[in-house]
Order: C-alpha cells, then structure tokens, then sequence
C-alpha cells in the first residue's frame, strides 16, 4: 500500500480532536517511549502513533487510515518478534490504554479488552480461582497471543486460546464495528482464532474460564550431557501423560538468582512443570523424570497459578534484543536430537529452546474447525536468541537461524503464527496449510483491499 501524505495539519488536528486517548508525533516529548515495544532489535519511527482509549477512538483511527492509505499497524501488547506491531513512517493504532476486565460468573466468562496483558487477566480472574488459556509471560498482550492461537500451561488439559474464545467484537476495515461468535458472522470468528490481525481490530475478547487456583509447579534441570536420554525419555512419556501434566523441555543457561550460587552459568537442559490435578498425586507424575537422570536442580511445589504466569517476567524484560524462529513438530526423531544437542551451548544467557506441548485438549478439535490447522502435533517448537546489549545482535541471530535450519528437515514444516519472524508467505501457507484458501476467501469478504496488512499477511483471495 502506497503511503499518502498527511501533511494537512487541519486534518491531523481534526483526528487528534476526535480521540478521547492521545495521538502522538514524533515532535512530541513522549514519542521515544510510545514507539518502542517489547523486541529492543526494532526501531521503527511512525509517523502517528493514535493511543486509543475506547472503541470510538478505534474507529476514527481506522477511517483515518484507510482513507489516507496510511500503512497501519495494531499494537495490543507490543511482543510482536518481527515488530508488525509498529510500522515506519505510517498510523500506529496503539490499544494498551484499553485495560478493562470484566468476569462473568453465572456463565464462567472473562470480558477482556485488547491492551490487556494476561497479567491483567490473571489478576481479575484469580480472584475467583478461575483462570484461562494463556502463555507463559505475563507482561504479553492478549491480543497478539490470542488471534496467532495461544498456547500456554494449560493448553493440554483446556487447548488453544483460541478454543477458549466464546466471542469478539471486532472494527473492520471500512470502520464497522461487528460481533464474531459461532452463530454471529461465524466466518470471520472462525478466521480470528488463528489467523492473527488480518481480518479487524479485536476491541474485546469473551474467553471461557476454568477452575485453576493451585498448581504443583516449577522448574527441573539436569545437566546438558544428560539431553539425549532425557529428550528421548521425554518424546515417548509426554504423549502418554495425564491432561493434567503439563510439562515443556527446555535448554537455557542457568540464570543468577533465585538459583543457588553453585549452579550460576550452568548449561543445563530440563522441564518446566504445570501440574493440574490433585497435589497428593504430584509427586508419581514427576518421580518418573527423576529416574531417568539425576537433576542438577529442582524447584517444583504448590504455588498459585498467578505466582506461575509471572515467574519469567523479570527474566525477560521489555528492550531486550530477540531474534526467534519456530516449527511446529510431531516426533523427536534421534537424528533431530543429536541436532538439539548440537546446538545445546547457548550463546547468551537468556537465549534458549523450548518445546511447548500442544496435545491433548488440542488434539479433540478438528484441523477444519480453527483457522488454526496443526492439530495433530505434538509439540510447538521455539530457539530464542535474546540478550540486553544490541552488539550481541548477529550472535543471538546467527545462533537461532543455525539451530533451526538444522531441527527444520525434522518437523511437519509450519510454526505457530507467533513465532514467525518475517520469512515470507511460503511459510505462512505451510503454517495454515489446507486453512489457506479459506482464510483468503474470508481476507476478501472482510478486507478486501488489505488494509490490515502490517501483520503475518494472508492476502485476499482474487
């Protein structure tokens, strides 16, 4: 899309009178910190950043844009890897001034606005010991992890994020504000779980909730020689697990604290524990991952899930630099194993290689009912390159091309939509595979011209 020029002031001035929440410009003294998210690698410079404070403020900025031709982007929590949540020289419609929350308990719903974090909702709905499908961080914005699918703790017992949205309102490209669920325009709810920011900006989201109060969590290291045995150990257990076990494989570097002294800088491999069930039967799920290798390290015990969702946050803090790529995988093949141990000696202390379970619940769904179609995987794999310092960019990258270029040749081809740098539409096809020339016939009737394009773009069909 071409970029029309906004020098009227009279029609800037026009839209900033419009908006309830700021529009801010690159004069302003507050447009450093509006324009920086959470990837400290991007540094994008948009020439209007619209920090919308309700559905109103939505629609004008939408209209704005569209009819400017304004490139735009939707930012909602910020973490988008490759940056599609800003843009240069275009319209940033900015969504983290909308916080509200609202739990419903006769029908055990949570309203969410879409510049939530999950630590918001975690917060709203803990309080009456129900929680949600979400990842693993809670300073991530629920918008951004919810349309890409949303995996997380308690995706083998409850799916996807995306199983667990009942309904969303959502502004369109020609400034309509319409409802999405399974009987209100099912086509384009069907598109939205899964198909990321294509199809409209997402000003509430309705999810289901579940009993979670309680869980039997944390983290367990064994030392990096042990990672073959222990991958291979954990390739034929974490299929056949109770739903109630969540369990992700990991290789990182043992931070500072809260880890004792002696085990500081350790490579190690290990499992990050969710355990859902009963605390009395905690410890015969977890004896078996004991018995395969001796730990370096274990912290595993009753917490409250909210303790867990925040127990990374300040691992990760907003401006560091990240560089991921991801795949989608069915079997841990030896030969993929002997390339994970390979690539085991990770280059920075934060840098690392989850393999986020998605069976179980995942699986009850069908590969046609979701835009999202891998629903016969077992695993969502990640290799995150991350470091403070901006002069470790090239090792962090190089580290995860490497890794992943050689693990690809072992999985089904597609990734979790969220875990896309920009790598072009080939690898958007095989993400949604048979889903694609669906989601493009929808692209079409919803968003014909592309203006929602700044994203994991579907284009419309023909």
């Amino acid at each position: 899309m071409a970029t029309a020029s906004t020098d009227d002031d009279a029609e800037i001035e026009r839209l900033d009178g419009t908006l309830r929440g700021d529009l801010i410009r690159p004069d302003d003294p507050e447009f450093d910190d509006a324009r920086a998210i959470y990837n400290g690698m991007i540094d994008k410079h948009p020439r209007l950043i619209a920090r919308c404070t309700d559905v109103a403020d939505v629609i004008a900025a939408v209209n704005f844009g569209r009819e400017r031709e304004l490139e735009t982007a939707i930012r909602s929590g910020g973490h988008s890897g490759p940056g599609l949540c800003t843009v240069d020289d275009g319209l940033v419609i900015d969504l983290s001034n909308m916080t509200g929350t609202r739990v419903d308990l006769e029908t055990k719903t949570v309203h969410v606005e879409p510049g939530c974090t999950w630590g918001d909702v975690d917060h709203a709905t803990h309080a009456f010991g129900l929680a949600t499908v979400s990842g693993i961080v809670s300073t991530t914005g629920v918008g951004g992890l919810t349309l890409g699918g949303g995996h997380g703790y308690l995706t083998r017992k409850y799916g996807l994020a995306i199983d667990n949205l009942v309904s969303a309102d959502v502004v369109l490209a020609d400034g309509r504000l319409v409802r999405a669920s399974e009987t209100e325009d099912p086509d384009l709810f069907w598109a939205l779980r899964g198909g990321g920011g294509n199809f409209g900006v997402v000003t509430s989201f309705e999810f289901q909730l579940h009993p979670v109060e309680t869980v039997v969590a944390g983290p367990m290291f064994w030392p990096i020689d042990e990672l073959e045995d222990t991958m291979r150990w954990y390739r034929e257990w974490l299929p056949e697990a109770p739903e109630d076990v969540y369990a992700f494989y990991l290789i990182h570097e043992v931070p500072g604290d809260p880890f004792p002294e002696e085990i500081h800088g350790e490579n190690v491999c290990g499992l990050m524990w969710c355990y859902l069930g009963p605390e009395d039967r905690a410890e015969a799920e977890i004896q078996p991952a004991r018995d395969v290798a001796e730990p370096l390290f274990e912290h595993i015990g009753p917490m409250p899930y909210l303790a867990l969702q925040s127990m990374f946050d300040d691992l990760y803090p907003s401006g560091d630099q990240w560089y991921w790529k991801g795949d989608f995988v069915r079997e841990l093949t030896d030969d993929a194993i002997a390339e994970h141990r390979r690539f085991a000696e990770v280059p920075t202390p934060q840098s690392g290689m989850h393999l986020y379970p998605i069976n179980g619940a995942v699986h009850r769904v069908a590969e046609d009912e979701t835009a999202w179609a891998q629903r016969d995987v077992t695993w969502s794999m990640v290799m995150a390159g991350i470091d403070p310092d901006p002069a470790n960019r090239e090792l962090i990258t190089d580290w995860a091309r490497d890794y992943w270029e050689a693990v690809h040749p072992h999985t089904v081809g597609g990734s979790y939509v969220n875990f896309l740098m920009e790598e072009g539409r080939d690898r958007i096809q095989a993400t949604y595979g048979d889903n694609y020339e669906r989601l493009q016939e929808i692209k079409a009737k919803y968003d014909p011209d592309n203006f929602f394009h700044v994203n994991q773009n579907i284009e419309p069909a023909p």
